[in-house]
């Protein structure tokens, strides 16, 4: 189209270059050039304004038929469905999906079977941990209250609405022990494993990762002591291992156990470094202790009635040591020829 303006005339060869370089052409609707000359239009003597106002308008109405003419080309395109494999459009050979029967379970998903099987036969339960949590789970039904320097220690992941990734499955025990609770009515013990994943800050190593499965342990009834929880965790450890193991216990400090301790195994052969000192024949293992009271009395569950013992174990640990794994890093590696090992 001619314009009456020069102007206008420069702009609208612009303005049409650009538009048809442009994917959603109802961009240039908003170019600044066209801005630009409504703005001019005031400022232009009075005689002057008809013509250069009707310009414009011609301009936007032209700019307006190659909006629509794009629209209406989108829509005679075919419609394509995103979440099918392959697109219907797709023409000539489409390759085969990979069968099934050519996959395998993940070694931990594996020992993690092999481990609930053996509490199963040990007479508990299973229930999954979450991967999502809130502070009341974490920290408060934990006899962490608001404010507790022991807090300092977990260095959790968090989202921007106060929500937190487990850095252990621990956060499970105030849920569990209500729902069980029940179970003390009817002289049975709460006795239940809680496998799951955590997520901490660590820096990354052999033996650290960032992200891990746990597995946690609890059992409450009536004359609980220190010596049911040792003997259930040497007899679990010795039929995981497949062989006899000496323990031991020191120490510890966990808010929501009192006493709290360190469990050690004797180190096997295959990993002492031949140094003959305590360290290469004691191997610490995980943290345990007798469930504290307040953690009780917050699952509504008297004190002075029931006792228990709780414990929290670094599944892939386990599976390092049962089979002489150097690095943790590898079970996230994704290296098809250390996972075809296990399969």
């Amino acid at each position: 189209m001619s314009y009456e303006n020069s102007r206008v005339s420069d702009v609208a060869n612009i303005l049409h270059a650009r538009a048809s370089s442009l994917v959603n052409k109802a961009e240039i609707l908003k170019a600044v050039e066209l801005k630009g000359l409504l703005a001019e239009l005031p400022t232009l003597p009075v005689e002057q304004r008809a013509s250069f106002g009707k310009d414009i308008n011609h301009l936007k109405q032209e700019l307006q038929n190659i909006v629509n003419e794009s629209a209406d080309t989108q829509e005679r395109l075919a419609t394509i469905d995103v979440t099918a494999p392959f697109d219907v459009n797709v023409n000539g050979h489409r390759p085969e999906l990979l069968p099934s029967t050519g996959g395998s379970i993940h070694p931990l998903m594996t020992e993690m079977d092999t481990i609930l099987d053996i509490f199963y036969r040990m007479g508990f339960n299973a229930v999954e941990s979450r991967q999502i949590d809130d502070d009341y789970h974490m920290f408060e039904s934990l006899n962490f209250p608001e404010g507790h320097p022991a807090r300092d220690d977990y260095d959790t992941f968090m989202t921007t609405d106060g929500l937190i990734a487990p850095a252990h499955t621990s956060t499970m025990q105030n849920r569990v022990l209500k729902k069980y609770k029940e179970n003390l009515e009817k002289n049975e013990p709460i006795a239940v494993v809680i496998p799951g994943r955590v997520f901490r800050n660590e820096d990354l190593d052999a033996t650290h990762e960032h992200t891990f499965y746990q597995l946690e342990g609890v059992y409450v009834d009536k004359g609980v002591n220190a010596g049911h929880l040792i003997a259930t965790l040497k007899t679990f450890l010795e039929e995981y291992y497949q062989q006899q193991l000496k323990v031991k216990t020191q120490p510890f400090y966990f808010p929501f156990t009192e006493p709290s301790f360190e469990f050690a195994i004797s180190r096997p052969e295959s990993l002492r470094n031949g140094t003959g000192t305590e360290d290469d024949d004691w191997l610490e293992l995980l943290g345990c202790g007798m469930v504290h009271p307040n953690v009780l009395r917050m699952a509504g569950i008297d004190p002075e009635i029931y006792t228990g013992f709780a414990w929290g174990v670094g599944i892939d640990r386990l599976v390092l040591m049962k089979y002489g794994i150097e690095d943790i890093r590898h079970f996230e590696s994704a290296k098809l020829d250390f996972l075809r090992q296990f399969a």
